[in-house]
């Protein structure tokens, strides 16, 4: 598998493109915007897209999925996030326009839920619904390949941010400690912005979630 980040929109939010190099088969992650700079990345990389898979219903993640879907010809179909973010995903124009940015709403091909698989790139992918960012915020987990895409969950140092009406600060530190961490510290995680890293070394020393966290 091979994968190439695009920070798009004011917000640089990761947008993962993953591809099998062999095949050229392609995956989208959370095309937030900007769909002219994500389909020039397609078209240098000489890829075909199969899907687009949004972790969570926010519009640096989500905002530009039905104009990319349109323009990729209607036949790629979106999955993602759980059904939960409906009310984010519908509420997209909303989002965008507190912005200055036009987004469309959006509702996927399918909903994700615990236990669902997706391929990303020939590579069968765990989906984990781990709620806490967003009620329906889902994670891609491959551990075998040792890799994950964990959109807003968890970043370098950091975590998701909680402090909106929905948030859920309890709910999102017992997704990423008894649900990711468990899956070994050896798991290279890419996120929704700013440079990924290892389930690991979040454990070990990620201030909010890790071994030396202060309990709230």
């Amino acid at each position: 598998m091979k994968a190439a980040i695009l920070p798009v929109t004011p917000f640089q939010q990761n947008c993962a493109l993953l591809w099998d190099e062999d095949a050229k088969r392609a995956t989208i992650v959370d095309p937030g915007g900007e769909v002219d700079r994500i389909l020039a990345a397609v078209a240098e990389l000489g890829v075909t897209v199969e899907r687009i898979l949004l972790t969570h219903g926010h519009l640096d993640h989500a905002g530009g999925a039905a104009e990319l879907k349109e323009r990729l010809g209607g036949a790629v179909e979106i999955l993602g996030p759980a059904e939960e973010d409906r009310f984010l995903l519908e509420a997209l124009p909303e989002q965008g326009a507190r912005f200055g940015l036009a987004c469309r709403a959006v509702t996927p091909d399918r909903w994700l839920a615990e236990g669902d698989r997706v391929g990303i790139a020939g590579i069968p992918f765990a989906v984990y619904h781990c709620p806490g960012h967003t009620p329906g915020h889902v994670v891609f987990v491959a551990p075998r390949e040792g890799v994950a895409v964990v959109g807003d969950v968890l970043f370098r140092g950091s975590i998701g941010r909680t402090d909106f009406p929905y948030g859920d600060h309890a709910a999102l530190v017992r997704s990423i400690r008894e649900k990711l961490f468990p899956l070994g510290d050896h798991i290279a995680f890419l996120c929704g912005h700013g440079p990924g890293s290892t389930f690991g070394t979040e454990r070990r020393t990620n201030p909010f979630v890790g071994d030396g966290a202060v309990p709230e």
